[in-house]
């Protein structure tokens, strides 16, 4: 079964989908950090992000994708029991996951191997058939070797992440809902406090109070 929990700050969602999910049958989650790595900057919503999934109960270890080839990719992922991959700038995850070939190996492990992903910003962005709607959200410069903006179509709708955050209206009021709105995608704005729950072709979302 396909399985997906696609949010837009995994630091207010996370205790709720560790109840969703049986740890003690496993709980390594690998969390893929490539999103943010294309610039040093403050990165404290990440270690947030990343303990709030430790304390609600994985088993949690960093990774890359930069540098790596498929054969490596698959063999250090396959061990894992969830994919977590991390905000930051889609476009920059994108291209280095056109380089590494990992899109290939995502897909497997999620459509073939029945390993659960997990996405916070950019990593549920990314997880949807098209990130072009996220074109003025993120800087498409930081990935200068792109090669088209078709996402890892492991579902068939775009998020559009931290919808009525104080910290990204701008983004939305002034750029991004203009450029949303002429884009042909099926689009899902997404508040913090809230994330979509997907198995197979059914999903809902979720929203925590």
């Amino acid at each position: 079964m396909k399985r997906l929990f696609l949010t837009s700050s995994v630091n207010f969602v996370a205790s709720d989908i560790a109840k969703k999910l049986n740890l003690n049958k496993g709980n390594k989650l690998v969390f893929i950090t490539t999103a943010s790595e294309y610039k040093a900057r403050d990165l404290s919503w990440q270690d947030e992000d990343r303990n709030s999934l430790v304390q609600a109960g994985f088993d949690v270890f960093d990774y890359t994708i930069i540098g790596k080839k498929q054969k490596q990719l698959k063999e250090d992922l396959r061990g894992a029991d969830y994919i977590y991959v991390s905000g930051g700038n889609t476009f920059y995850l994108l291209e280095k996951a056109q380089e590494s070939g990992f899109i290939k190996i995502i897909r497997d492990l999620i459509l073939k191997m029945g390993k659960i992903y997990i996405g916070t910003s950019a990593g549920s962005i990314i997880a949807g058939p098209d990130t072009y709607p996220a074109f003025r959200l993120d800087e498409v410069s930081k990935a200068p070797k792109i090669k088209g903006y078709k996402g890892f179509c492991l579902v068939d709708f775009t998020v559009l992440p931290h919808w009525g955050s104080d910290g990204f209206k701008d983004l939305y009021l002034n750029k991004r809902l203009n450029h949303a709105y002429n884009a042909n995608n099926q689009l899902i704005l997404l508040t913090d406090n809230q994330y979509i729950e997907v198995k197979d072709d059914w999903y809902r979302i979720c929203e925590v109070r």
